[in-house]
């Protein structure tokens, strides 16, 4: 016993744990494993079971007829992505309703940074690969990981302003929401109007729902789940699309104000510690479980249910679906032959629109409307931390593997368009935080 709180055994297994999960940088490095873990199970003897258990089909069947028949590749990438997409859709709004993106004059540079950071990639791409299927890929290198690239830079600690880790995160997630977009528009496929359709009027009851004050997370999971995401998956839109458009319905507002939880909280401590206690035993009386409840539904009713969802799914998101989307898509076979590397040009496209795109876009597009006056260098940030920036924005990792899958049905497409990826956030990384290590010194 000490201060008060029982220790156990497995606080001791916990505790450690826990403080790992609560680290910025700890994402970043179990997706660096999960990467690493993929390229060795696609290169040694392991590889022919790691291919056929990611083919593997499962679905649902009724009446002799089966539905949602996809192979577990397709239901990672479908399915799990769609949770991360969510929580996406949370971080959006979030930021829009609160934080960095709801002001306008202080939100400017990094919308700016991040729409440069978007269009010089895609052009680059666009250059190098004008025509035929590998024009498709122009999307693979307009994303950046956040994951990855904070992870960087929460590795450099305190030599690194606060107002940069903040101008990176919204800037990624405006580029998040211009991933999100381009996946809507240009990867989707034919579209089935009658169940799109279906998907958006419950999406309707969802928002309803909202402005009625509803609360019930249950209420919006079963509907989103069952309802918007089966909805727009079987409509032929993008499932993840579904995952972002339910997270803005889900309600950012309190039920109670500070001030009057604060006196509640009061009130309910004061009357716990009036109680007394049951003798010798180490369970609580009626009369402290009530009021207990009451605290806790007051905690509940002061905690807007949009936060207390990203708060709870996020360790989900970050230690276990995205080394899972890793371990499935990372996997590339290291044995390719050189020369039909270079058939076209989607390894180099990707490569450059990441590394080279990434960095005149952010630090271009930044400078320009610096110099224009139209937007101000954040205090504590200087030409040279951006340019860091931009190189660390050419990590486009987990995003970029995924429009990948989006754009290309033919493997050695995708072999390519993947060695393009892992080169630029090799080179990128490493560029960015010698950058800014040098620039903190």
């Amino acid at each position: 016993m000490s201060n008060g709180y029982n220790q156990k055994p497995i606080d001791k297994i916990v505790h450690p744990m826990q403080r790992f999960i609560q680290q910025e940088k700890s994402g970043g490095l179990l997706l660096g494993i999960s990467v690493i873990i993929a390229l060795i199970l696609a290169n040694t003897p392991l590889s022919h079971a790691y291919h056929e258990i990611l083919g593997q089909s499962f679905g649902f069947r009724w009446n002799d007829q089966t539905y949602f028949d996809y192979n577990i590749h397709h239901w990672i990438n479908d399915g799990l992505m769609s949770i991360f997409f969510f929580v996406v859709g949370l971080e959006l709004k979030r930021e829009i309703i609160g934080g960095e993106l709801s002001n306008v004059r202080k939100a400017l540079l990094p919308i700016v940074a991040a729409v440069g950071g978007m269009v010089m990639p895609a052009l680059i791409y666009l250059l190098f690969n004008p025509s035929g299927e590998p024009h498709r890929g122009w999307g693979i290198p307009m994303a950046t990981d956040i994951a990855f690239a904070l992870g960087v830079l929460y590795l450099l600690g305190k030599k690194i302003p606060l107002a940069l880790k903040v101008f990176l995160t919204a800037l990624a997630i405006v580029d998040d929401l211009g991933a999100v977009l381009v996946i809507a528009f240009f990867y989707t496929a034919e579209i089935n109007m009658m169940f799109l359709l279906a998907g958006l009027i419950i999406l309707a009851l969802m928002y309803l729902g909202n402005k009625l004050g509803v609360r019930s997370i249950i209420f919006y999971a079963v509907l989103g789940i069952g309802g918007v995401w089966t909805c727009f998956l079987v409509s032929g839109v993008h499932a993840t699309i579904a995952a972002v458009l339910a997270a803005f319905t889900i309600p950012a507002d309190v039920k109670i104000r500070e001030n009057l939880f604060i006196a509640k909280i009061n009130s309910y401590l004061e009357r716990f510690k009036n109680i007394d206690p049951t003798e010798n035993t180490p369970t609580l009386t009626n009369e402290q479980l009530h009021v207990l409840e009451k605290m806790n539904e007051a905690t509940l009713a002061a905690t807007p249910p949009l936060q207390r969802l990203e708060h709870a799914m996020h360790p989900a998101v970050s230690f276990l679906i995205i080394p899972i989307f890793a371990i499935a898509n990372a996997g590339i076979s290291l044995s390719i032959d050189m020369e039909s590397l270079f058939d076209n040009n989607i390894a180099l496209g990707t490569a450059l629109g990441l590394l080279i795109g990434k960095v005149l876009g952010i630090l271009g597009f930044s400078i320009l409307f610096i110099k224009l006056k139209i937007a101000k260098v954040p205090d504590g940030i200087t030409i040279k931390n951006l340019l860091g920036l931009g190189f660390l924005a050419s990590i486009g990792f987990t995003m970029s593997l995924f429009v990948t899958s989006l754009a290309f049905s033919h493997e050695e497409y995708q072999t390519q368009a993947k060695i393009g990826i892992f080169a630029a956030s090799l080179i990128g990384g490493a560029i960015g935080y010698i950058i800014l290590n040098r620039s903190a010194k």
